[in-house]
């Protein structure tokens, strides 16, 4: 019992250590429980931003100057921007890669407050001008939840929830009430809410609307919560909740393509734009490598249906099937779903050229991606999609050859990394399933399964999926999904009377069962068939 009692307190005495170790020196954790650590660079880099956007808030915050404000506005938002930041080390580690991210998180926060203050400028002149009785309503106009759109659009849903509920703080502490903290914080989470799946710039005024209906019932609770809902403050206060949710849309409408464009940040609006089949890139694509494109469509419809069910995105998982094989343009012959019947261009090739061929194209679509300016994530996958796997036709090819130097395996392999996300994973298992399913000689439900299980299994077991985040269960819901679609791609038809397709004869016995007849210009088949091949016909 002594020796159970100790080996439990010293796992939580080692858990506590690890927790107040990982608080310090803001290190992620990895899948296994232990420490991902950052340099001391890197580090001082964090610390170093967490203060900066902790003093630009507390500046956008500040009534009036004083060392006593200005110090306890500085630790208050320094506080909130840890707090902040802490949250996104724990469920989004990603972003804290990437300095251009933290930089637009920041400047969102900082720029939120910064337009709030011009806004409440603005509603308050104007208020003043139209000689409402309570100018003070005027800071319902004030757009605050448009910070909060901005972060579910371009970073994810629960960042957002974290960052409205800083926002509406430092808002709070602005105007010195507490009543416009809920204010910002309901109108915030509305609007976060509103464009979790925005797909168009047009859903972009859906999620205005459910603003203003949030501001409005907030505005109506908080003047009841006051005393003032039956008074002439609040018609006056309703209409500027209104123009707020009104400027909500109007802002996020007008900079988000700036935003995208200068942060390099992929929101689903720009990737429902590459969907688009006729973007250059495609149609070379479907005109050059018409088996390659066939090949990236049906992928694509089996990444979108295994990515719903793993939770990952489905709108980037088939935009990234459709691109992943891009680089096969360059040199289409090589590739066996574009030989239409040819012999093989491989057969006068030693098999390590034809590798460092059928390797290449991974390399020709980053380049082609960067030409046509793809965004980052697609050229991520592009590079991943085929992880540091062995081409194994050709490496069995070039040991049978019985020469004297023994192949070595890394010659005949992908350069990678391996897949770092769940749908670069799920590409690359679609990507080998669908190819692998075209040599089935009877796709029957069985063996279609049973493809899918070895194929995924066998990736697995290779390592390929070691540093993405798909668990086993996940791995389980993939295999069902792609079983499903494949079953149904797969599907048996009748057979169609009078036509035996496999007969070589197949187009001269229809002629020959209606030799005679006439038809109803009065001519026989067979006339008619010669008269529609004839130059005037």
């Amino acid at each position: 019992m002594k020796d159970t009692k100790n080996g439990l307190q010293k796992n939580k005495t080692k858990r506590v250590t690890v927790f107040l170790r990982n608080l310090i020196d803001g290190s992620p954790l990895k899948a296994d429980g232990t420490l991902a650590r950052y340099s001391k660079k890197d580090k001082l880099i964090r610390l170093y931003f967490i203060f900066f956007c902790g003093f630009m808030a507390a500046m956008s915050i500040q009534t009036r100057f004083g060392s006593g404000e200005l110090i306890g506005g500085f630790l208050i938002s320094s506080l909130l921007m840890f707090i902040l930041y802490r949250d996104i080390m724990r469920y989004k580690p990603a972003y804290t890669k990437k300095y251009n991210m933290l930089l637009l998180l920041g400047l969102l926060l900082i720029s939120t407050l910064l337009i709030g203050r011009l806004f409440g400028y603005l509603m308050f002149s104007l208020s003043k001008g139209l000689e409402y009785q309570s100018p003070e309503s005027a800071l319902y106009g004030i757009p605050i939840a448009a910070g909060a759109m901005f972060v579910s659009l371009l970073f994810d849903f629960h960042t957002a929830i974290t960052f409205s509920f800083t926002v509406s703080l430092l808002t709070g502490l602005w105007l010195h009430d507490a009543a416009f903290s809920v204010y910002a914080f309901v109108g915030s989470i509305t609007a976060a809410f509103s464009v979790i799946r925005c797909k168009k710039r047009s859903e972009l005024l859906k999620g205005g609307a459910y603003v203003i209906a949030a501001n409005v019932v907030a505005v109506i609770i908080i003047l009841l919560f006051k005393g003032d809902l039956f008074t002439l403050k609040a018609p006056s206060s309703i209409m500027f909740a209104v123009i707020g949710g009104m400027s909500v849309a109007a802002l996020v409408s007008l900079l988000l393509p700036l935003v995208e464009y200068l942060f390099k940040v992929t929101t689903d609006i720009s990737l429902l734009e590459l969907l688009d089949l006729n973007q250059p890139i495609m149609k070379s694509l479907m005109v050059t490598a018409p088996g390659t494109y066939h090949h990236s469509v049906i992928v694509g419809n089996l990444v979108e249906s295994a990515a719903e069910a793993v939770g990952a995105n489905p709108l980037l998982a088939r935009v990234s099937a459709y691109y992943h094989d891009i680089g096969k343009i360059k040199m289409p012959d090589y590739f066996v779903e574009n030989q239409a019947g040819a012999a093989s261009r491989h057969e006068k090739l030693t098999p390590h050229m034809s590798t460092m061929i059928i390797v290449n194209h991974v390399k020709e679509g980053i380049e082609l991606a960067k030409q046509y300016k793809l965004p980052e994530p697609l050229l991520e996958i592009i590079e991943q999609h085929h992880g540091n796997m062995l081409v194994t036709y050709f490496y069995q090819k070039a040991k049978e050859k019985g020469d004297i130097v023994v192949p070595v395996e890394e010659d005949y392999k992908y350069p990678g990394p391996k897949p770092q996300t769940r749908v670069a994973a799920l590409v690359m298992m679609a990507d080998a399933v669908e190819a692998a399913s075209r040599v089935l000689t009877e796709p029957t439900p069985a063996r279609i399964a049973s493809l899918v299980d070895r194929i995924i299994n066998h990736i697995f077991l290779e390592g390929q999926l070691d540093e993405c985040e798909l668990t086993l269960k996940d791995i389980h819901e993939i295999k069902k999904r792609f079983t499903y679609i494949l079953t149904g791609i797969f599907h048996k038809r009748i057979d169609y009377p009078g036509f035996d397709f496999s007969n070589e004869n197949l187009y001269k016995e229809p002629a020959k069962a209606y030799k005679g007849k006439p038809s109803e210009n009065g001519k026989t088949a067979k006339e008619g068939s010669q008269a529609s091949r004839s130059p005037q016909g």
